[in-house]
């Protein structure tokens, strides 16, 4: 009886693909997980982590492809629309991995991170996303935001930059130039929007520009 319920998951996942134009190895390249995944689901499969990826890019309803409830599609008018199948799906990676950036030529692997942002795949090969930790950068950004930071985008004063920090892990912060010290090196201070927490200045600690903010995603919670 498990079977049975595991092969019609498959086979729902089969018609929406062939509903959409997709051979399995573009389907699994737009999920971004290996082809022989995509087989096993459609033939094994009893659903998968991977279904609200899977719905967006197939544009059929989770709902029915993970349960086969309700239509497999759905039939009503929404102002908001779906997850382009072209775009990219960026890591969200830890404040420890970020302040590695710096150290190695790979920070990070295409699975890592705790989650997953999608976005325009319009960011450098090891952009990612960080999720902002306490409240030194209120009212601005809150706990729970998520930043898109991009490595190879130089700062400009007044920009929002990551930087590592002395524990070697990344930080959030206002970037502003004060000036060259005498090595010819640009000294920069990382400005926090709280007034309750300090000005950090490169010539007193050691800091180091990570990437620059490109994109700001609010996540709006209930208490």
């Amino acid at each position: 009886m498990l079977l049975a319920m595991n092969t019609e998951f498959g086979q729902r996942l089969k018609q929406a693909r062939k509903a959409a134009a997709l051979t399995q190895a573009e389907l699994a390249k737009k999920v971004g997980i290996g082809q022989s995944t995509i087989a096993e689901l459609e033939k094994i499969g009893n659903g998968s982590s991977h279904v609200p990826a899977m719905a967006s890019i197939l544009k059929v309803s989770a709902l029915w492809l993970a349960t086969g409830e309700g239509a497999m599609k759905d039939g009503f008018d929404v102002n908001a629309r779906s997850i382009d199948p072209d775009m990219r799906r960026y890591p969200v990676i830890s404040k420890i991995q970020a302040g590695a950036l710096c150290e190695i030529a790979a920070p990070y692997a295409p699975g890592d991170g705790f989650d997953v942002e999608y976005g325009d795949d319009d960011a450098s090969q090891w952009s990612f996303f960080l999720e902002i930790e306490g409240d030194s950068m209120l009212p601005d950004f809150r706990p729970g935001d998520r930043v898109l930071i991009d490595p190879d985008v130089q700062p400009r004063p007044g920009d929002f930059v990551a930087a590592r920090n002395t524990k070697q892990e990344a930080t959030f912060k206002k970037y502003r130039v004060r000036g060259i010290d005498e090595a010819g090196q640009e000294v920069f201070e990382l400005v926090p929007l709280n007034d309750n927490y300090p000005i950090l200045r490169s010539d007193e600690h050691h800091l180091v520009v990570i990437g620059t903010m490109t994109e700001h995603r609010r996540k709006f919670r209930r208490s």
